[in-house]
């Protein structure tokens, strides 16, 4: 197979550039987060650890996420509970469900940009 990974994620905004600088600043996603491999950065491109990406469509009906909200972001974080608690003191609301959480699959989060877009935030179990 001639693709080897994900090359974006692109969505519509009402403030791109404020929202730009909500997922920079809040999470540390976009441009000019993290390194590549010889340690620079480049305010176009987001860096990430590699690690496994889940790509899975849902159901038209899935309860999962807002039936208003076509696409769920996942980001995989190390740390939940200190991210969780960063997040918890800028003022973001944060859902959780035990239902969420299993060893196979690890523990899951999830919250809103400031444009309503939902957020999960997982953390998959260790290896």
């Amino acid at each position: 197979m001639p693709v080897i990974g994900l090359g974006g994620y692109f969505f519509r905004a009402k403030d791109p550039e404020g929202l730009k600088s909500w997922y920079r600043e809040t999470l540390g996603v976009g441009g000019g987060c993290g390194k590549d491999e010889t340690g620079e950065s480049s305010e176009w491109f987001w860096h990430p650890e590699p690690g496994p990406i889940v790509f899975e469509p849902f159901k038209a009906d899935s309860d999962y996420f807002a039936a208003d909200k076509q696409v769920m972001l996942n980001l995989r974080v190390r740390d939940l509970d200190g991210l969780l608690e960063q997040l918890n003191a800028l003022g973001i609301d944060i859902i959780t469900k035990d239902e969420w959480d299993t060893p196979e699959t690890g523990r899951f989060a999830r919250i809103h940009d400031p444009e309503g877009n939902p957020i999960e935030l997982w953390e998959p179990p260790a290896s």
